[in-house]
């Protein structure tokens, strides 16, 4: 299961040197001008997750896998981007094809970064992106009434979802995200949306990114953001983008240790690629043996027969059981053969709801 995280902002507030302290490569060239990522850049990341580590160090497996996010490096909106200005169309093409917004919003000062609008103000700043996302996505709203209202005139059906479809025209040229659109769990939601992929829709992380003493204290563009944010129910994650690209040449003890110097806790990389993740209602079960260690990719909720089919189809057709191991139960017992001995090995049928860290093995027949 892929999962494609877009990032999105004005130009010069981080976007790339985000992207490059992300992938752990210079990917994306960091520029003091706009438009210097012409082309999305793209890159698969490792999503971070201690288990599989602890899982490795017990079962020793020739490989190990994580589950991976796609990054997208999408170059600087503009005003005017959804009428095509700076290349606002293209650009916006990228973000529909991504399933996650992460919004980069500069809530630093630093005379040596030109800043497009003028001056620091992060409220100024999110406008400007959601007001083209929403005219955007009010324009291909729009074109897909135009064809339905030619569609009604041989199927008078149609009449209920044209409705539908206007009174989602009128929030959105209200100014508001169609992701807090009160019917957005309508059927009819999901079949305008499946076609025009709405970017207003979507999830949206904000990323705030700071200076380093912004890590630890809160400047005024910082916390007008969070209100925003919360306002939205988004979440916003702080970085500071800078310090965390030049903390890639650094192994994992070392940057810990820099950050924990620094007061702290955590890295707001990985924070966005955990919430990145989590925001889609996604989690991770594992196979472990001595081939491979793998992380396998689910949504929350899902039965175990389906969460076989991420391994390959034939495992949910001929699905007959799932051998299942909680993760705590696995590393308590060093691993299968103790957990089994303990009693802690499950046989699960076709109703079992897959858990966040279970280590499985699926028995099939096809």
């Amino acid at each position: 299961m892929g999962l494609s995280i877009g990032l999105v902002g004005l130009p010069n507030v981080g976007k790339s040197t985000t992207f490059n302290a992300l992938t752990k490569a210079q990917n994306a060239e960091a520029a003091n001008y706009p438009f210097c990522t012409i082309e999305p850049n793209k890159a698969v990341v490792a999503v971070p997750d201690e288990r599989l580590d602890q899982l490795a160090a017990i079962v020793k497996p020739e490989r190990m896998q994580h589950s991976v996010i796609d990054f997208v490096d999408i170059a600087g909106l503009v005003k005017g981007a959804s009428k095509g200005e700076g290349l606002g169309n293209k650009f916006l093409s990228n973000i529909r094809e991504s399933d996650v917004i992460l919004h980069i919003v500069r809530c630093f000062e630093d005379d040596n970064v030109v800043h497009t609008e003028g001056g620091i103000d992060s409220l100024r700043d999110v406008q400007i992106i959601e007001t083209e996302l929403i005219l955007a996505d009010i324009d291909a709203l729009s074109n897909r009434i135009s064809r339905l209202q030619k569609q009604s005139k041989s199927d008078k059906s149609i009449a209920k979802l044209i409705e539908f479809a206007d009174e989602l025209a009128e929030y959105l040229a209200e100014g508001n995200l169609a992701r807090s659109f009160e019917k957005i769990d309508d059927d009819m939601f999901a079949r305008l949306n499946q076609e025009l992929r709405l970017l207003t829709s979507k999830e949206i992380i904000y990323g705030a990114n700071v200076d380093e003493d912004g890590l630890l204290e809160d400047s005024s563009a910082t916390v007008a953001l969070l209100e925003h944010a919360a306002s939205q129910g988004c979440q916003v994650i702080k970085l500071c983008a800078k310090m965390e690209e030049e903390l890639v040449g650094l192994d994992d003890d070392e940057r810990d240790e820099f950050l924990k110097e620094l007061g702290v806790q955590s890295s707001g990389l990985n924070q966005i690629i955990k919430k990145g993740f989590d925001s889609l209602g996604l989690m991770n079960y594992f196979t472990a043996g001595v081939k491979e260690v793998r992380s396998w990719t689910i949504y929350k909720n899902t039965t175990a027969p389906k969460a076989a089919a991420v391994i390959h189809n034939d495992f949910e057709k001929g699905f007959i059981r799932a051998e299942v191991i909680g993760f705590n139960d696995f590393v308590e017992h060093g691993g299968e053969s103790g957990a089994k001995d303990a009693g802690k090995m499950r046989l699960e049928g076709k109703e079992y709801i897959v858990q966040d860290g279970d280590v499985m093995h699926f028995r099939f027949n096809v």
